[in-house]
């Protein structure tokens, strides 16, 4: 049975309010699940899920096992960037959201879907490595670490073009992964990215050397996620 999901492409939008949006709709999920459980000792949310795609203006976060050593400015050249950071509570390092990168957060009962935390990173991966194909390159997973990467097995080439850091309470996930799309790639100079002093950052604009229509780019990702989930959209 497909997993009935509420698709929300809420535009640019704030990196603290777009986290509380999540937050609220995560609670709800748990709330639903404890409440089913407690009914019916079904371990499944009552809920649908829901599938946030968005923008954030520049920022920086960096989640609960991170280092703030990787943030390599201070709060002067952070204001003088009209950039932001946050600590949060997903896991991973520190990343870089911001105009013309698809961030999507999908806040998923992996119960229902009957997959584990691996299994549902995986599967986020692999519709990003769907979505990059389709433009004829050639993306995978790199075995040191989470996320889409092109070359990753040569040290010399290996840049992550989507990144992926999530939380997960009673199998019920949020936050997500950020796919470089037309992404600024300077903004990662002033961090390691997730961590990494000696792997590249890329994007889809840079991979093929044009600009891309992002909206287009959100529906493929929107199809790949449905087919890797068995999803069902609904309103």
């Amino acid at each position: 049975m497909s997993y009935r999901v509420v698709y929300k492409d809420i535009g640019e939008k704030d990196y603290k309010d777009t986290w509380d949006y999540q937050a609220e709709i995560f609670k709800k999920l748990v709330d639903s699940k404890i409440k089913g459980n407690a009914e019916n000792n079904a371990n499944q949310s009552v809920l649908p899920g829901t599938l946030i795609f968005v923008e954030h203006p520049h920022v920086y976060t960096l989640g609960k096992s991170g280092s703030e050593n990787n943030l390599l400015v201070d709060n002067v050249q952070l204001r003088a960037k009209n950039a932001s950071f946050y600590k949060i509570d997903r896991g991973g390092d520190i990343t870089y959201h911001g105009p013309g990168q698809i961030v999507g957060y999908p806040i998923f009962d992996l119960d229902n879907i009957d997959i584990g935390l691996k299994e549902y990173i995986y599967r986020i991966e692999e519709a990003i490595i769907r979505t990059i194909r389709e433009f004829g390159i050639v993306a995978s997973r790199f075995s040191g670490g989470t996320g889409v990467w092109i070359d990753p097995d040569i040290s010399s080439k290996a840049r992550k073009i989507c990144a992926i850091g999530v939380k997960a309470s009673r199998f019920v996930t949020m936050h997500g992964f950020a796919f470089n799309v037309n992404t600024d790639l300077t903004y990662f100079n002033f961090i390691n990215p997730c961590g990494f002093v000696d792997k590249g950052v890329t994007s889809l604009e840079k991979e093929l050397g044009y600009r891309l229509d992002l909206d287009s780019v959100k529906e493929k990702v929107k199809k790949n996620l449905q087919d890797v989930f068995d999803l069902e959209w609904i309103k």
